[in-house]
């Protein structure tokens, strides 16, 4: 099921690519077929600075299970940092 929903957003932090680490300006989220993970669908994430060209990329395919757990544990960890998390 291709929804060809996107979802992207400004990001504030750091990747590390072929060529070591670089600034993040954005995320990209979508749901769609994997180009390497083996299943038909997985929610997609490209972590990317666009001013640097497609290099500066950071690219995830993560199962629909796996990307539930990973957005439970990110909440669970701010949630236990308080309010020091910015």
């Amino acid at each position: 099921m291709c929804s060809y929903v996107t979802e992207r957003t400004n990001v504030s932090g750091s990747g590390k690519g072929t060529e070591g680490w670089f600034p993040l300006t954005h995320a990209t989220v979508y749901f769609d077929h994997p180009f390497h993970a083996p299943y038909e669908h997985t929610l997609n994430i490209d972590f990317s600075n666009d001013a640097r060209g497609p290099s500066c990329r950071v690219a995830v395919e993560l199962s629909a299970e796996s990307a539930r757990e990973l957005v439970a544990r990110i909440e669970a960890a701010l949630v236990a940092a308080g309010s020091g998390a910015t």
